[in-house]
Parts: C-alpha cells; structure tokens; sequence
C-alpha cells in the first residue's frame, strides 16, 4: 500500500491509488448502483465502476510482479499509468465504466510523458486531470451536463488553480467534484425527479477521495448524500478529513430512489419529458473491444450514432472499446465488422417494460397479487424459468447481479408479493439488501436462501400463488432445503480443498459447497459425486447441463440412475453459458 504522505505521483503511488480506490467502490458499490437513474436505470453504475477498476488494478499488479520476477527496479511513472488505463480499457463495462476507462487513459496520456525521475508534482498531476475530463468529454458522442462529465470537468477546474505538492492538489480536485456531484440534480431533471446525484459522478468522487488518501494518509468526508425522498434535493455534507480506520466499512447514504428510480431515463440533455416520466429508449447494450484504424473509427461513431444513444468510444492506439444503446444490435456489431476485428462482444437486453417503460405505460399495468423473482446462471435455465413463470435475472460467470439489478427485477415483476430466489449463498447479502429496499417501497418480499439454481427449481415446483403468502413460502422454502446440490467444474489453480490439494484442470465435484471429489475424467467424477449425494436416499434426480459439458453425460448419468437406484427419476435441463459444466440436485 501507499507509503504515506507522498509529495509526487509514481509508480507507487500508482499502485497505492488503484488499491485504495478499488476498496472504496467495493464499499460503495451496491450505494451507486441503487442510486443509478442515468442514462438507463438499470441499477449496475457502481458494480460496472468497480469491476473496470478492478481490470486496472489487476493490470498495475501484473506490471510489478513482471519487473520483481525480473529482478528489475519498480516500474516507471510511465509503466504504471500505462498498465492502469490498459486494464481499465479492455475491462470497461456499461456506460460509466467506459468513461472512467478514457479518463485514466488520458491521465496516462499526460503522466506518461512526465521526465521529472521522482514521478510527477502537483503541477503535473493537475495537468493530467484536466486532459482526462477532456479526452472523456471528446469520447461521449453527445455529452449532457450533470453526469461524471461535469464532475470531471470540476474536479480538473478546481485542480488547474492549485498550488502546492500532489496531496494539495488531490484535495482541492477532491473538493471541486464533491460540490459539482451536489449540484447535479439541478442541472439533470431525471435525477432531481428521482432525488439522487448522478451515480457515474458519485464513483469518481469515491475514486478521488482515495486518490487524496494516497498522498495524506486521510479520507476525505462530506460526500454528498440525496435530500428527503421526493424532495429533489441535495444536500451537501460538511468538508474535512479524518483518519483512515474510524471510516471502516462507512459510504456515504443515499436516499431509496423509489418509483422515481424504476424505469427513470433522461430526455434529450436533462428536459423533462411530454408526460413528466421518462422516455421509451433502444432494447439492447452493446459492448465490445474493436482494433481498429483511427479513421475507421471515426466512420464507425457516425454510423453507431444513427443507430442508437448512449455512444462512448474510448482508447486509440489500434484498441478501441466500444459502447453504445441500440434497437438493432446485429447492426451495432456489423458495424464493428466492417471497422476492423471486433471481440469479447457483450449485448445485454433491458427487457421488455423495465428501464425504457415510460412512466405512463407503467401506471396502466395491472399489478399482479404474486410473482417470483430468480438469479439464474444460464440463458437455459432463465428461459425455464420464464416458461414457470419467474422474472428472471441472468447472472454470468464472475459477473454476480448487484442488488440494484435484483430490485429492478422484483419492480418488473409488478406484484404486490414477491417471492426471491438469490439460487447462490454468496448472493445472500445482497438479495437481504435488494428485498429491503423493495420492503421500503410497499412490496412484500419473502427471500427464499437458495444456494443453487436447482433449489430454485425445486421451490418454483411447488410454487402456488393461489395459496397463503405465507404457506407458499413456507412450503418453496421447504421444497429447496429439502434438495441437496452439487456442481461439477474444472479447476483453474492449485488449491487446498476439503478432498485434497487440486491442480489446474482437475476436475472437482463439489456437494453442498465444498469440494468432495478431485478428478481426471469428467465423467467419472460427475458419477462419483452422484453416488455420494444418492447414498443418503432421494426420489428425483435433476441434472443441468453447461454449454461446455458434453452432451454424452446426461445419458450416462440417467442410465447409472435408472441401473442402481429404484424409484428414483432423473429429469434433465440445459443451463447454457452457466460457468459449471454440471449442475446436480437430488431431492
């Protein structure tokens, strides 16, 4: 970590920042996304900050361990501020992770061409913040004030006219973006509607305050916190500093959006809209990295900027990532085609009558006695349970929904009882805090503590909405501990385990959680975790099926069953891209 105080900006320094600040978005990482209302109220800003942080972090620390394995001195200034907008760059994820991606590659622009050997001074570093709020202005196709833009362009105001060492002018740039972030309400309509400060700017004030803890050893306080729900104000906190410790754990609060946060979308710069809701806006995100020419990338943002909003191009050098809201994204992505090699595509689809509802369609709706809300990992599993009836919430590998996108899913649903299946023990907290929230909004929400996606099907199987909310609960909640699961996966690193130390490329069979069986054959194993989870008894076998597994196994599993367990069944699903290449459940 940092070595505290520092007078310039090195690769240290660097390094201490990323560290610091990636700290700081965890903590507030679930604040931002439920305050997330523009451009699209999909409730991912801080998870989507936190996780293009997350790429630079892990960038800057590859670069040290590249130079201490080569018995090297520590990286350059110019190493580290490469390796951090490198990593943000082809790490970047939605709108607000693509602009912080260009502003640290415009710091890098700036830093990596500082000749002082210490690093850079003050000077130097108010330099490079104003060349990042300008080059991630440049990048948006139609900038709108009010967003992390015009706190950018604050935070680089303010630091332009400082004097002194780098702690003096992290503080004042600091301060600059703390004020601006207060005032965005007055310059956005949608989030003065729905009482919040620009999310996207609310994360760059969190990572600026770690940037003033890297050079002072303190964390700032006074970050802007919403007014009373509805009243569309902003308060500004009192400014000052404390010591790193009596801040643990500690963000910032932030006012419940409400139904102000469903569905809320700017009009054209901050107007409001014809029927003082938000406008309908393009069904799809579409993210990709493109290497590409300089001039093909020009006739790429023109023609993107035909087809939808929400443009953000970002990088150079021949790698370009590439963001943009559509209707079509097949065109969005042929586009790409014909500008260069386009990769690690990403198209996300709002869905039908969630972030692009306009206010009035959402009065009209009916609101439903009942619904279910589930995580699934895979798009087969999600469309069995979409079949069941359940609003779904697709959760990728390594990319865990936050609990803004869960409280999304439970306002879709449109119901006055919802039942929630978090399918996944590590989502517990945040399913705990995404059905308060819905609590707080008059919905009734039971959280069911499912640990696996077939505990989900086993309570959504016995699932009767016209039955007690209060027995329907009781009785999905029985139908999922009742089920005992397990997963078959591959190994990606040696590892201690409950079986044993493992290798990269083991096969592990995992029962309720914890590694059972160490493997080299899939299919060996899979039958080896079966065995173990049948020895205690069981009526019904599921078996879910990843994209990755082959599609010989759920014979061989089904005819083990049917050979060497009477009574029992076995019914069989295909879960998609789901990150284990077997599900098992055995109830």
């Amino acid at each position: 970590m940092a070595q505290v105080p520092q007078t310039f900006l090195d690769a240290l320094a660097v390094r201490a920042w990323c560290g610091l600040a990636l700290d700081a978005l965890g903590r507030a990482r679930e604040e931002i996304d439920a305050i997330n209302v523009y451009p699209v109220a999909d409730g991912d800003t801080g998870t989507n900050l936190y996780l293009t942080l997350e790429s630079a972090t892990a960038a800057v620390e590859a670069v040290f361990a590249g130079h201490e394995a080569g018995g090297d001195r520590r990286p350059t200034l110019a190493d580290a501020v490469r390796a951090m907008a490198h990593g943000a760059l082809i790490g970047a994820r939605g709108n607000s992770g693509t602009i912080l991606a260009q502003l640290l590659r415009g710091m890098a622009q700036e830093l990596a061409g500082e000749e002082a050997p210490a690093g850079a001074d003050g000077p130097g570093l108010g330099r490079a913040l104003r060349r990042a709020a300008d080059s991630a202005r440049q990048a948006v196709a139609h900038p709108v004030e009010g967003t992390v833009l015009t706190v950018a362009s604050a935070a680089a105001d303010a630091a332009g006219g400082a004097r002194g060492d780098c702690g003096a002018v992290a503080r004042v740039a600091y301060e600059g973006a703390r004020v601006a972030l207060a005032e965005t309400p007055e310059r956005l309509a949608v989030l003065r509607r729905a009482g919040v400060v620009d999310a996207g700017g609310r994360g760059l004030v969190a990572v600026l305050a770690a940037l003033v803890e890297t050079f002072t050893g303190e964390v700032p306080r006074g970050l802007p916190t919403p007014g009373a729900r509805g009243s569309g104000s902003v308060r500004a906190a009192g400014s000052g500093f404390e010591e790193r410790g009596e801040l643990a754990g500690r963000t910032a609060g932030v006012v419940d959006a409400g139904e102000g946060h469903a569905g809320a979308r700017s009009c054209e710069a901050g107007a409001e809209c014809a029927d003082g809701g938000a406008a309908a806006g393009p069904a799809f995100e579409v993210i990709y990295l493109l290497e590409a020419a300089d001039a093909a990338v020009a006739r790429l943002r023109e023609r993107l900027d035909g087809l939808g909003d929400s443009l953000v191009v970002v990088g150079g050098d021949g790698l370009w990532n590439v963001h943009v809201h559509v209707d079509d994204a097949g065109a969005a992505v042929e586009a790409g085609v014909e500008a260069g090699r386009p990769y690690r595509i990403r198209i996300t689809h709002f869905g039908a009558g969630d972030v692009h509802t306009t206010g009035a369609e959402r009065v009209r709706q009916e609101r439903a006695e009942r619904a279910v809300v589930a995580v699934v990992p895979g798009e087969g599993l999600a469309g069995l349970y979409a079949e069941a009836g359940a609003t779904t919430v697709l959760a990728r590998p390594g990319e865990p929904p936050a609990s803004g996108e869960l409280v999304q899913a439970v306002r879709r649903a449109h119901a006055r009882e919802v039942v929630l299946l978090p399918n996944d023990a590590e989502l517990r907290h945040t399913a705990a805090a995404a059905a308060e929230q819905a609590r707080n909004e008059g919905i009734r929400v039971a959280l069911i503590p499912t640990r696996s996606a077939v505990q989900g099907i086993a309570a959504l199987a016995v699932h009767e909405p016209e039955r007690r909310f209060d027995e329907d609960v009781v009785a999905m909640t029985s139908a999922a501990g009742a089920t005992r699961y397990a997963e078959v996966t591959v190994a990606e690193r040696q590892a201690w385990t409950m079986a044993g130390i493992c290798q990269a490329g083991d096969v592990l069979g995992l029962v309720d959680g914890d590694v059972a069986v160490i493997g080299q054959d899939l299919t060996a194993t899979a039958e080896a975790v079966l065995d173990r989870m049948l020895a205690a008894g069981g009526e019904l076998v599921t078996l879910v099926l990843g994209d990755d597994a082959p599609r010989s196994i759920a014979a061989h599993l089904e005819s083990r069953v049917r050979e060497g367990y009477l009574a029992v069944d076995t019914v069989v699903y295909q879960g998609g891209r789901q990150g284990a290449l077997l599900l098992i459940g055995v109830e």
